[in-house]
């Protein structure tokens, strides 16, 4: 089977390309430690040159990509698509790349929520337009709750609750009496039911140094208790902003985050689904076949 997209999930971090099949099937796929600061000058034609190169059937593929590589710090800017949006309107406005006749990019999605603070979100739009209808929880550094209806992004939120984690952890007097990083479920549920009791989380954060001060948490325990007070508020403020599901929530992330979300919403009676880690591809799929890319590349 003779592939027809070369599909790119180019985040912060890392690079994720995949070779897909004229049914959206992964043929071959690679990851590298290239995410858009992790690019020596700037150089994206030159990391996309590798990956063309690295599969000689990709090298005059049609090629999308979706995430960071698509924001002011990335190589071109998509400007964002307000919501709600679906397949039909990023596929409206793929965004091409200068130099690069065979390379589109998608935008990033807009939100204006019931209490008019702005939001936005890039990279996960094109994993939600892979999982379809449902509330969805991307969880990471800014963790993403959407609502997906008709397969159009209705409505989301975004929790800083991963960034503000490390923040505390490294560089506030909260992680001075942190003793290792060895999950404590015990310690986790904790914070998981101080945060459902009490929503005050200026006043439970300095719990995170006085359990400990007094010998209430030991100090190998109190990153488990940190993130168990974070997450609960997160999903406490999710649950508030957003409609109450109507069926499992799919959790899409790394596995481990994914479980420790799933513990948190199981705390609160609340079924779960695990999104397969093909998500983005077959996002990057759905869009390109919408938007005509793949219709010169069939068997």
């Amino acid at each position: 089977m003779h592939p027809v997209l070369l599909a790119l999930d180019w985040g912060t971090t890392s690079l994720r390309a995949f070779l897909l099949a004229p049914d959206g099937t992964v043929l071959d796929r690679q990851r590298l430690a290239l995410g858009i600061l992790k690019v020596p000058d700037n150089d994206f034609a030159g990391v996309f040159r590798q990956i063309r190169e690295y599969w000689p059937d990709a090298r005059h593929l049609p090629a999308l990509a979706c995430g960071m590589i698509g924001s002011r710090q990335g190589w071109a800017e998509a400007p964002y698509c307000a919501c709600p949006a679906g397949l039909a309107e990023l596929a409206e406005a793929l965004h091409g790349v200068p130099g690069e006749d065979r390379l589109w990019l998608v935008p990033g999605l807009s939100h204006r929520g019931a209490d008019s603070l702005p939001d936005v979100m890039r990279g996960e739009e094109t994993q939600l337009m892979g999982l379809g209808d449902g509330l969805h929880l991307l969880p990471g550094t800014h963790s993403k709750w959407a609502r997906v209806g008709d397969g159009r992004v209705e409505s989301f939120i975004t929790c800083f609750t991963g960034e503000l984690y490390g923040v505390l952890r490294d560089h506030s007097i909260l992680g001075r009496l942190m003793a290792g990083a060895e999950p404590d479920s015990g310690a986790f549920r904790r914070g998981l039911e101080l945060a459902d009791r009490e929503p005050a989380l200026l006043r439970q954060l300095f719990s995170v140094r006085s359990l400990p001060l007094n010998g209430e948490l030991p100090p190998k325990a109190v990153a488990s208790y940190l993130s168990g007070l974070l997450i609960g508020t997160e999903i406490s403020t999710a649950l508030a902003c957003l409609p109450a599901p109507d069926g499992p929530i799919t959790v899409a992330g790394e596995p481990g985050l994914t479980a420790r979300y799933r513990e948190a919403l199981a705390y609160r009676g609340l079924e779960t689904a695990v999104a397969d880690e093909d998500c983005a591809a077959r996002g990057l799929y759905r869009i390109a076949r919408v938007a005509g890319l793949l219709e010169n590349n069939h068997d």
